[in-house]
């Protein structure tokens, strides 16, 4: 059981990759356009999961990565509704 421990209370090195890779997919598809607050959050919370990291308070860092990752998801997933309704909606525009 110790050693279990021992491993989670290690750097989340993983959940800090995840949490970059998803708010890099947040941005590539314009989630600074439309879920910009979401896209914020996600890195804030990366960026403190940073701060904690560097201090060595790992579960912390590791809690907050995951927030991060999952801010960028949502942010991500914002951005493909919103893209989608926006396209939805054009063919309906009138045309000059």
């Amino acid at each position: 059981m110790l050693v279990v421990v021992a491993c989670a209370a290690g750097p989340p090195v993983q959940e800090m990759s995840d949490a970059r890779q998803a708010i890099a997919a947040a941005r590539e598809a314009g989630a600074a356009t439309y879920a910009d607050a979401g896209l914020r959050a996600a890195e804030a919370r990366l960026a403190q999961a940073e701060v904690q990291l560097n201090q060595r308070m790992y579960w912390e860092a590791r809690r907050l990565a995951v927030d991060s990752k999952d801010a960028a998801i949502d942010a991500l997933l914002r951005c493909r509704s919103l893209r989608e309704a926006g396209a939805a909606a054009a063919p309906d525009a009138p045309r000059p």
